[in-house]
C-alpha cells in the first residue's frame, strides 16, 4: 500500500501524525497550532486524550517511523483548517485486524464528524488486503460512540482490552456489502 498523505472525505480532511507533530502537542496546544497552521477548538486534546496517551503515540511513531497505522488529526476542510478531533489506529494490522478510536472536541460534537472519520479510517484501513476485520472498544455509558459504531456498520462482539470496555467488530465482508 502507498503512503497516504491524508484522508479525504466531504467534510473532513484526517492529517497523520508525525513525531514532530507529537513533539510540538505534548509541549502545548499552542505549539501543535503553530506546527500544523490551524485552529485549536476551545478545549484540546478531545476527551480521553491526555498526556499519557500522547506519550503513547509518540512511543509508537518514533518505533515505527510515523506509521500510517497511528493517530490521524481531524480538520474541517476550512481555511485556515479547524483541528476538531482525533482518530486513528492503535498500531498495524495483526491476524488480520485493526483497532480504530477517535474522539471529537465537545465543540464540534453531534454534528456526525465522528461517524464521517471512522468511515474514512475504514476506507483506508480495508484499502489493505491484509486487513480483514476493524476492532473499536468504548464504554457502555459513552452512548454517542456506540451509535457511531453501529452507524458505520459495526456489532458488538465478546471480549475488551480493558476493565469495563466493551468491543465492537466490522468484518471486511459486511463492510464490503454495505458499499454495493
Amino acid at each position: 500500500m502507498q503512503v497516504c498523505t491524508e484522508i479525504k472525505t466531504e467534510r473532513l480532511r484526517l492529517i497523520p501524525a508525525s513525531v514532530k507533530s507529537m513533539e510540538a502537542e505534548i509541549e502545548s496546544p499552542g505549539h501543535l497550532a503553530k506546527f500544523l497552521k490551524l485552529r485549536l477548538p476551545e478545549a484540546w486534546p478531545p476527551p480521553l486524550n491526555d498526556e499519557a496517551s500522547q506519550r503513547w503515540m509518540l512511543g509508537y511513531l518514533h518505533k515505527h517511523g510515523g506509521s500510517r497505522w497511528g493517530m490521524w488529526y481531524i480538520t474541517l476542510k476550512t481555511k485556515p483548517l479547524q483541528l476538531i478531533g482525533n482518530c486513528g489506529f492503535k498500531g498495524a494490522p495483526v491476524r488480520g485486524a485493526v483497532e480504530i478510536g477517535y474522539s471529537i472536541a465537545p465543540e464540534f460534537q453531534h454534528r456526525g464528524y465522528a461517524s464521517e472519520a471512522v468511515g474514512g479510517l475504514l476506507c483506508f484501513a480495508f484499502a489493505d488486503p491484509t486487513v480483514q476485520r476493524v476492532l473499536a472498544e468504548t464504554f457502555p455509558d459513552l452512548t454517542p460512540s456506540i451509535g457511531v459504531l453501529r452507524k458505520c456498520g459495526f456489532c458488538r462482539v465478546q471480549g475488551s482490552s480493558e476493565p469495563g470496555a466493551i468491543r465492537f467488530s466490522l468484518p471486511r465482508h459486511r463492510w464490503e456489502e454495505s458499499r454495493r
